[in-house]
């Protein structure tokens, strides 16, 4: 099959490419025009007093050097998800830059014009906008550029907390390791900084002056963002939808649903981090969620039926290529002693403890072991290095820690983690690339995200686990000299989850009963 171009993505995806670049300048105009309105007058303030120059700079500069995803996470307490946390995050982005260059612009005004307006009998009201404004309004400019160029990279993260953005495309297409994806939302990113960039420059050069019927022109462009902002987000529907940027783009995901279901919405992108607590405050009504997660029973969700059998069997199993179990002898028979080990239940209790209880893997995997008689003391680990290789969620961190154990309590081998690679693609690239010599895989991804074989084929495999495990065993290693070891023994498929009180209340146990549900609310 021909690989799709960027061009052809772009055409295929323009109607949400375009909603995503509204979101986008409605998140950057709006942080940068609050940025302005407390950065310019706090610089006003030191320049006057310079003795809080220092204190404030100092407090600008530390909230600057914070992680972006990190301030986007302390935000989520304290206003949720959507684009308020994305607003103000952004915000505290831009202060800095502006606040410094008014400082720094004002008190680089010549003092002698200073001490000859002063002469000429202007107060402090007139100096300011007469004498020290429009001299320092280059300076003050060029770090409203700073800004401007700053908040457009970092307002690419807001799909982290349901935003919006451009990062939906972004962090989709790094999931998916989709390389149109990436570029049809980081190409866009990049030029809406150079642009915005010199629309700005053009502002800088007309002068002061010219600068004043702003105040005329900035609520009316407010007004526009914020109604384009809003307006690609509207939806028909009361119910609110919240998928990851992996499940957006997989055919057992959103894809699946719109074309199996009928399902056409339009849900945000957030965070498998923030997802599930965000539906049990009722800041999203749906999601997309993992069947073996500890979190479902904490925040009382149900998960749907999927009576169409979109989400085929997902059994869990490690993946490793022929050649290296044969170059470390052993290695099989270790990575067996897992193998039906671990029930449905028993894993989405584990998964509770690092999740809920703060356990950390290696303790959970530790005390898991223990209890089923399969934990040894590491022995000298001489014969070699093993490197395992994660996804980015707490399950996989679990397992990769049981199967450390193992080996190194088995074997002679020694164990390098690589925890967190991101998505599905990414972390098989590695391993066929060598990156790493195994990784905990599942079937039904194995079969939708990595082979993709025909409707057909997919019809016939996936009624059964074991024709899905026989079939993608066979297939990987026919085309990539990849094993399928034996499966761990829990099934951890995509699901669809509500709030169970919600669910019962609007008559919803299927994703057939929600559709019909959909149906009759539009």
């Amino acid at each position: 099959m021909r690989q799709q171009s960027l061009w052809e993505f772009v055409v295929e995806q323009h109607e949400k490419l375009f909603s995503q670049i509204l979101e986008h300048l409605g998140l950057t105009f709006l942080s940068l025009f609050l940025a302005i309105f407390v950065g310019v007058p706090l610089g006003i303030l030191i320049a006057r007093n310079r003795k809080l120059a220092n204190p404030i700079l100092g407090i600008a500069g530390i909230l600057q050097t914070v992680p972006s995803i990190a301030l986007l996470g302390f935000m989520i307490p304290a206003f949720g998800i959507g684009a308020t946390p994305a607003i103000v995050a952004l915000l505290i982005y831009a202060l800095l830059p502006i606040i410094r260059n008014t400082y720094t612009g004002i008190t680089g005004v010549n003092p002698l014009l200073i001490e000859s307006a002063t002469a000429l009998g202007m107060n402090k009201r007139q100096l300011l906008f007469n004498i020290q404004l429009p001299l320092a309004m280059p300076v003050i400019m060029a770090g409203i550029r700073t800004a401007a160029v700053i908040n457009v990279g970092v307002a690419t993260l807001a799909s982290f907390v349901a935003a919006g953005g451009l990062g939906e495309f972004i962090f989709g297409g790094v999931s998916l390791n989709n390389t149109n994806m990436i570029l049809a939302g980081a190409i866009p990113a990049a030029l809406l900084a150079i642009l915005l960039d010199q629309c700005i420059a053009l502002l800088q050069k007309s002068g002061y002056a010219s600068l004043r019927y702003l105040k005329f022109g900035i609520p009316i462009l407010l007004a526009i963002v914020a109604v384009i902002y809003v307006w690609p987000s509207a939806s028909k529907s009361d119910l609110k939808f919240g998928f990851t940027p992996e499940f957006m783009g997989r055919q057992d995901g959103d894809l699946g649903l719109r074309s199996v279901y009928g399902i056409q919405i339009k849900p945000k992108v957030v965070s498998d981090a923030i997802m599930y607590k965000a539906a049990s405050e009722g800041e999203l009504d749906v999601i997309s969620g993992y069947s073996t997660d500890g979190r479902i029973q904490v925040f009382d969700l149900l998960v749907l039926e999927d009576d169409k059998n979109i989400f085929p069997p997902y059994y869990a199993a490690p993946i490793i290529k022929t050649k290296t179990l044969a170059k470390f002898p052993g290695l099989k028979d270790a990575l067996d002693l897992l193998a039906g080990k671990i029930s449905d239940s028993l894993m989405r209790d584990l998964n509770y403890k690092t999740d809920f209880q703060n356990l950390t893997p290696e303790k959970v995997a530790k005390d898991f072991l223990t209890e089923n008689g399969l934990f040894k003391e590491k022995r000298n680990g001489n014969a070699g290095t093993i490197r395992i290789g994660s996804k980015i969620f707490g399950e996989q961190y679990i397992l990769v820690a049981i199967y450390k154990m193992l080996i190194e309590g088995n074997t002679d081998y020694q164990v390098e983690t690589k925890t967190g690679l991101g998505g599905t693609k990414i972390c098989f690239d590695a391993l066929a690339n060598d990156a790493i010599d195994l990784y905990p895989e599942y079937t039904g991804t194995g079969l939708l995200v990595l082979l993709n074989p025909s409707q057909e084929t997919i019809q016939e495999v996936s009624q059964h686990p074991d024709k899905t495990y026989d079939y993608v065993n066979a297939a990987f290693k026919k085309q990539y000299g990849i094993e399928w070891l034996q499966p761990i023994g829990f099934n951890n498929a995509y699901a669809l989850m509500m709030r169970q009180k919600q669910a019962t209340s609007l008559g919803i146990r299927s994703i057939s009963d929600l559709k019909d549900y959909l149906d009759k609310a539009n």
